[in-house]
């Protein structure tokens, strides 16, 4: 499909913002320019007119649980390890299938009706949400989560080997896939020398949970001597690309680690306030060179997957906490929503950046509302006035998902009666096993 946007706001990311338009072919950008260099030569099959809309490319959810939807509300207000242990895992242990597949189709409505194209899952039964994001059009990296002290460690690794030999690459590229160890204390070193030697094998890279909680660096520390980075250095695991989420205790010896591996991190700043976690450093680690992209974790610790939130969030806590209002500024905190996330997946050479040559992306956003008006500086809107509501139009791979707030590929109403009933069996269930 050959698209033509037009009279657009665009920010790039990657350079300099002007009015004018974007053209697209065969799902990548084929031209940006100002209003009217559209060659002549190209025909589109289908013309937006952007009029009063900024284009951006479209934002990445680092880190998430996607099926988790189904467990929003459901348990608030717990320390992380409470969470997991007594409400978490006892209510996981009772999902299907078709559970997941539903909590992930209903994540990804609402991503997309946030302006969310991309996202890096960890969970189980990969292979229903490797379907949601399929029928639904996003883009997705995927990885089964791995638990190295469970009574089925292997066969989840086995899991693992054959939902990438299935799925990684797969629905135009849309799809790839990682190996995911949970966390150095669910995964301890001998369980995660099976995963790394997967990891060579396949030719992936890994996303796990790291220096999350003061608990969790207390037990390393305790077990064996050092902190969570620090244990993943000694085992190799940096050897590799990786997405660590989370990094919210980190030393500067920790943080020296990260750089020099060129670790990307995801931070997920509302999860890490609602579980009590900690303020991760984030304008350090942007100083010493890590790459830091931006996730909103599972809608069970957050409550909900609005990464335009997030980026709000990100950029005041940072200030607050450092009491310096000039940290992370708006331009910073949009590229991390974007570029930063895609270059944590590995993606940065298709997605992250409005540029020829890329995929298209692409998301407009209405300005022209109450709490966007006036237009002085329109990046800072995004990051500190805009709602998601605000996202009207979302393509990926050059194909309109969305337009004028109307979902496309999905129905809306049945996705969210499923979603309903599979979480109200859920609890049952669970109360009575």
């Amino acid at each position: 499909m050959r698209l033509l946007i037009e009279n657009a706001y665009v920010i790039p990311v990657a350079g300099d913002q002007f009015q004018g338009d974007i053209a697209v072919g065969d799902g990548r950008i084929i031209h940006l320019g100002p209003a009217g260099s559209v060659p002549e030569a190209f025909t589109p099959d289908e013309t937006l007119d952007a009029t009063g809309m900024a284009a951006t490319p479209g934002l990445v959810n680092s880190h998430t649980h996607a099926a988790m939807t189904l467990f929003r509300g459901y348990a608030d207000d717990l320390p992380l390890m409470e969470w997991l242990g007594e409400k978490i895992w006892p209510v996981e242990a009772v999902l299907t299938g078709e559970d997941i597949y539903r909590g992930s189709l209903l994540a990804g409505l609402e991503m997309l009706k946030s302006g969310t194209t991309t996202f890096a899952d960890q969970y189980f039964e990969m292979d229903q949400v490797a379907r949601a994001v399929e029928e639904i059009g996003l883009r997705a990296s995927l990885c089964r989560g791995l638990i190295g002290i469970a009574p089925h460690a292997d066969q989840a690794l086995a899991e693992s080997r054959d939902f990438i030999r299935n799925w990684h690459g797969a629905a135009n590229g849309r799809i790839t896939a990682m190996l995911g160890p949970h966390a150095p204390y669910t995964c301890p070193p001998s369980y995660l020398e099976k995963v790394l030697a997967a990891a060579d094998e396949l030719g992936v890279g890994l996303h796990i949970h790291l220096s999350e909680t003061r608990t969790e660096i207390e037990q390393i520390q305790t077990e064996y001597g050092c902190s969570p980075i620090e244990l993943m250095e000694k085992v190799n695991l940096f050897e590799r690309p990786v997405l660590a989420a989370h990094c919210v205790h980190l030393s500067e010896a920790d943080m020296e680690i990260l750089a020099e591996k060129r670790v990307g991190v995801a931070h997920n700043p509302q999860s890490n306030m609602k579980l009590g976690s900690g303020i991760a450093p984030v304008a350090r680690m942007l100083a010493a060179g890590i790459t830091v992209g931006i996730g909103t974790d599972g809608a069970a610790s957050n409550n909900d997957l609005n990464m335009v939130e997030e980026m709000r969030t990100a950029a005041l806590l940072q200030k607050v906490g450092l009491e310096n209002p000039t940290v992370l500024p708006a331009g910073q905190v949009l590229e991390m929503a974007t570029v930063g996330g895609a270059k944590a997946l590995g993606l940065a050479e298709q997605i992250g950046t409005l540029e020829v040559g890329k995929r298209a992306d692409i998301v407009l956003w209405n300005l022209n509302q109450a709490h966007l008006c006036p237009l002085h500086n329109v990046q800072a809107h995004l990051v500190y006035s805009a709602g998601r509501a605000d996202a009207d139009t979302v393509i990926v791979d050059g194909r309109i998902l969305m337009r004028g707030r109307r979902v496309l590929t999905v129905d809306e109403e049945t996705i969210l009666r499923e979603a309903g009933c599979s979480a109200r069996a859920l609890v049952t269930r669970a109360s009575s096993a």
